[in-house]
């Protein structure tokens, strides 16, 4: 088999290094420079990457994915498209060839965030290992795979994992007025009216968030529940955000509605619940939210549904609520996954001190 790896990169010249190594598996490596002023492109070079520079005015992701894509010889069997702040666990190549028998795509894990322990806790999975000829990318960013001679097939290699280290410092300052662009040239596109309006939320746009949400939920292809619960959850944060907490708990209650196998409206609405001071509501959807055990893999995780926030805010609510050794269990709970955290040892501290007294 001929497999090839292609990225684009600008300016990822601490991140070549790392890259290429987890890479090299490949028989050859394409990267399209779009413009970088560092030394990325003579890094790249100097370890054999063949590295073609262009500046693309007005940049597109999907114009730059299809010019990189372009670089490949047509004869390869499999591109593998991957960034320079992305890593394969070793030995991909192996697993790619022994579990690939002629589909043309591949499914694989994607740890899209790691914690500082080195635990990934958002993983899913990711799809951008492809046959040569049968694909073109779209949209101007969070940019897709689209199969242009109606004749995919897939297959899923878990075992394959790539692992996501993001330069946290890195501008999102073109991110608002592509997906803008994006839902403009396609206005029935589910997908990136979703982002859009979490953009806008990120942005502290509450309004244009809000009706840019409810229009996501409204189109035809709008029918991913996971995500039409996410749409409904981020309603719920910016009118929260407006301090119209009524109207953010109806969408947190719609969102679970929608979605009651995932964790995160539960959780969500416990922390409102938890910053207005109602420890019985806290304590309630908190333990609703324990009680569902599978973490999904898809890109929509949350964070503080699989860390240690809900144990964390069950310890103190049980501590409000009077419940002190059910306190100290979950005050135990989350120090096993966040041992380090000051405030929540300082919580246990008093904990320990309150139930020596009482008993």
């Amino acid at each position: 088999m001929k497999i090839i790896v292609y990225a684009i990169a600008k300016n990822e010249s601490k991140f070549v290094s790392r890259w290429y190594n987890s890479m090299k598996e490949a028989d050859e490596i394409y990267v399209l420079d779009t413009g970088s002023t560092d030394d990325t492109k003579e890094q790249l070079e100097k370890l054999g990457v063949k590295v073609t520079r262009k500046v693309i005015e007005p940049f597109r992701f999907d114009v730059a994915r299809n010019l990189s894509l372009d670089l490949i010889p047509i004869d390869a069997d499999l591109c593998v498209c991957t960034d320079l702040d992305e890593v394969f666990e070793s030995g991909w190549r192996k697993l790619l060839e022994d579990n690939y028998h002629g589909e043309t795509r591949v499914n694989y894990n994607y740890n899209w965030h790691i914690s500082e322990t080195g635990k990934p806790d958002v993983s899913f999975y990711l799809d951008k290992i492809h046959t040569r000829n049968d694909y073109k990318w779209t949209h101007p960013v969070h940019e897709v795979l689209e199969n242009i001679n109606h004749n995919e097939t897939r297959t899923t290699i878990s075992s394959i994992v790539l692992n996501h280290y993001p330069d946290r410092e890195k501008s999102r300052a073109n991110y608002l007025p592509l997906l803008e662009l994006s839902v403009k040239e396609d206005p029935e596109d589910d997908r990136n009216m979703h982002y859009l309006g979490r953009e806008y939320m990120y942005y502290g746009m509450y309004q244009e968030a809000i009706d840019t949400l409810i229009k996501h939920l409204s189109l035809k292809r709008a029918t991913w529940h996971d995500e039409r619960c996410a749409s409904m959850r981020f309603i719920g944060r910016c009118y929260k955000n407006l301090n119209r907490v009524e109207e953010a708990v109806m969408w947190y209650e719609k969102a679970i509605k929608e979605a009651p196998y995932l964790r995160d409206s539960y959780v969500e609405l416990a922390i409102l619940y938890y910053e207005k001071e109602d420890y019985e509501k806290v304590y309630t959807y908190l333990k609703q939210a324990l009680k569902i055990k599978t973490h999904e893999k898809t890109y929509i995780n949350e964070l503080f549904s699989w860390n240690e926030t809900i144990y964390d805010l069950l310890s103190i609510a049980c501590y409000y609520l009077n419940y002190l050794p059910e306190s100290l269990y979950y005050i135990d709970e989350a120090l096993k996954i966040n041992p380090d955290n000051d405030r929540i040892k300082n919580n246990k501290v008093l904990i320990d001190k309150v139930l020596n007294k009482t008993s």
